[in-house]
């Protein structure tokens, strides 16, 4: 038979400019293409002689796929033992963009039933990619059906010549000749590479020359007992780049309604770049062991981007060079199950009892982690908050360093306490040093000390826990009982001072009133019951976005002498003298809740008093 010269249908052209161009942003990609479809031909022969006794033997002994190099001639081979085809099928399946044989031959598998090999070739584009870095392509095949061999060629301008060929062995053998600026690809070092990147875990051996170049071992595949600690961790360590071990390993295998395999890492130590926008996030995705996307990060929610690891997947739906993840409900269900078990393991890592020497592994995860976790509760409060909720750490004002639960903190509440406290703040030691712990430590009431930017999202969501409020002691008035050793102690008149502070303070302040929340400083500044926090001011700010102040109260601990004695000053008329007292009193509120944007006014305030104290006591006669 001679050669027949077709042309490719569907605008074949066209289609082709958009595969070397557009679909492809790595042109090593060709390789994996032509490497994936070869071992879907090996799998489908090794199907059908399961019940086909007279299948073409094999010429080669072992099976597997070869690749040959000439870097004079500029060419590459790739060869298999598989499926082979006919001259009817070389047409159908390289004649038409878009056909995919594999698909059709899931389809007729299907229908006689059986344990189907799965298989990667889902669309009939991926050989068409080898057009990126080659002149001609000529493809040499027999079918294991038996028949005449078959050559395909084409130089991908629009047409292809078909005609039988002599060719004594199944399978199929495709000959690149590259362009100039692809020489590289006949390069040994070069095919070592990309096979190593993108299919160093086939399950079919790779041979360039004598030598198999795809030696490493799939061990997510595997059963989790079959996989050891040490070799769990090198693989780790290999993908990452970390030099320490994972402080966590999630490896297991779902195969219905979906199959996939999963191999999880959560890293010891925070990497780098966590908090960088731009940083690659998502586990490698391999759909039959060829690597498909370095970072799938639709497979993950944005909270859990610590995870690293691998998704092995059968049926995951990919784009058209399956190089990204279609969000699509068999997404949303895997994407669901990983979230579900890391959640699940991370409380089995909590649970664990406390080593006898050393920090507790959940504490080292939640040091690193812990803000993330909180970030997803903010998102994902309605349909993950029961599994997130459990999770959660805090330090306290009384447990020094260590976290506690929500649930041990509320267990831990004394008599009287009906409320889940919390203060946030920049530090530990801001915390500590605020005034609106002393009627808390004076109850002894434990407060949760909340220093990560992102709690200050985190409580908008954290309103309750089992049926027990959740409040900021900075917000609002506090309605605390005094103690009776308290009642009897002088107290200052508000009822003429409060007014005139508020006109003094103008704009400053939105109220001025009595506190129940101070026992030791003599005034306080506290945020709104509703609205942005100065904490969160502060953080905004610091993220050059404009907001406007919070609205802030200034309470006054009537008990406090200084309160008192300006009260007593205000009564008497001493104007000049309450004014700078009063400004101070409010300076100290603010320096002491870090929020005071007129340091130079408070220093012309305090000289001012100096000089009054020093003139009166330089006025004043020395003791006899």
């Amino acid at each position: 038979m001679s050669a027949q010269q077709h042309g490719f249908k569907a605008e074949v052209q066209q289609l082709l400019d958009l595969m070397i161009h557009a679909v492809y942003s790595n042109r090593d990609v060709f390789l994996r293409e032509l490497v994936s479809n070869a071992a879907d031909a090996l799998d489908k022969v090794r199907f059908l002689g399961l019940t086909h006794d007279d299948l073409v033997p094999a010429g080669h002994d072992p099976a597997g796929i070869r690749l040959e190099i000439d870097a004079e001639a500029r060419t590459l081979v790739v060869e298999d033992d598989g499926v082979g085809m006919t001259l009817d099928e070389a047409v159908e399946n390289l004649g038409t963009i878009a056909h995919s044989g594999t698909k059709a031959f899931l389809a007729r598998a299907k229908e006689g039933g059986g344990d189907l090999p799965k298989l990667i070739g889902q669309f009939g584009v991926g050989f068409y990619a080898c057009f990126m870095v080659a002149e001609q392509v000529v493809v040499e095949s027999r079918s294991a059906s038996g028949g005449p061999g078959v050559r395909w060629s084409s130089k991908g301008d629009g047409t292809y010549e078909v005609e039988e060929a002599d060719k004594e062995h199944r399978g199929t053998r495709i000959t690149l000749t590259l362009r100039e600026d692809a020489a590289e690809y006949a390069e040994e070092a070069t095919l070592r590479r990309i096979v190593r990147e993108h299919s160093a875990y086939l399950a079919w051996p790779i041979l360039l020359g004598d030598a198999t170049i795809n030696t490493a071992r799939a061990i997510w595949a595997l059963q989790p007992s079959e996989v050891t600690d040490e070799e769990a961790n090198a693989f780790y360590r290999m993908q990452t780049f970390d030099f320490e071990d994972p402080l966590l390993r999630v490896h297991f295998h779902v195969d219905t309604p979906l199959q996939y395999s999963v191999l999880l890492f959560v890293p010891r130590a925070r990497p780098f770049d966590l908090y960088h926008p731009d940083a690659a996030k998502g586990p490698r995705l391999y759909a039959r062991r060829v690597l498909i996307e370095e970072h799938a990060s639709s497979l993950l929610p944005d909270w859990l981007r610590f995870v690293r690891g691998v998704v092995d997947s059968e049926d995951i739906p990919l784009n058209v060079s399956r190089e990204m993840v279609q969000k699509t409900p068999i997404v949303r269900s895997i994407r669901d199950a990983l979230v579900k078990r890391l959640l699940k393991e991370l409380g089995r890592l909590a649970d664990q009892d406390a080593p006898e020497e050393g920090e507790h592994p959940y504490t080292t995860f939640w040091k690193a982690f812990g803000a993330l976790l909180k970030e997803g509760y903010f998102h994902e409060r309605t349909s993950l908050g029961d599994r997130l909720l459990p999770l959660l750490r805090f330090g306290t004002v009384q447990q020094g360093d260590a976290l506690v639960s929500l649930d041990a903190y509320r267990k831990a509440m004394p008599l009287g306490q009906d409320t889940i406290w919390y203060l946030t703040a920049p530090s530990r030691e801001a915390a500590l040093a605020s005034p609106h712990l002393e009627a808390f430590r004076k109850k002894g009431w434990d407060v949760l000390v909340l220093t990560d930017p992102v709690d200050e999202w985190f409580v908008q969501a954290l309103t309750e826990v089992d049926d027990v409020p959740v409040k900021a002691i900075s917000r609002g008035e506090l309605e605390l009982d005094e103690d009776e050793a308290d009642e009897a102690a002088p107290k200052a008149d508000l009822s003429e001072l409060a007014p005139w502070l508020q006109e003094l303070y103008g704009g400053a302040v939105h109220a001025v009133r009595p506190s129940s929340r101070l026992t030791d400083s003599p005034a306080v500044l506290v945020d709104a019951e509703d609205g942005v926090s100065a904490h969160m001011e502060r953080i905004l700010r610091q993220a050059n976005q404009e907001v406007p102040a919070a609205k802030r109260s200034l309470e006054l601990n009537v008990k406090h002498p200084l309160i008192v004695d300006l009260a007593t000053l205000h009564a008497r008329g001493a104007g000049a003298e309450a004014e700078t007292i009063a400004r101070l009193i409010l300076d100290e509120a603010k320096l002491l809740d870090g929020s005071h944007e007129d340091p130079t006014g408070v220093g012309r305030r305090l000289q001012d008093l100096l000089q009054r104290a020093a003139r009166q006591w330089a006025e004043t006669p020395p003791p006899a």
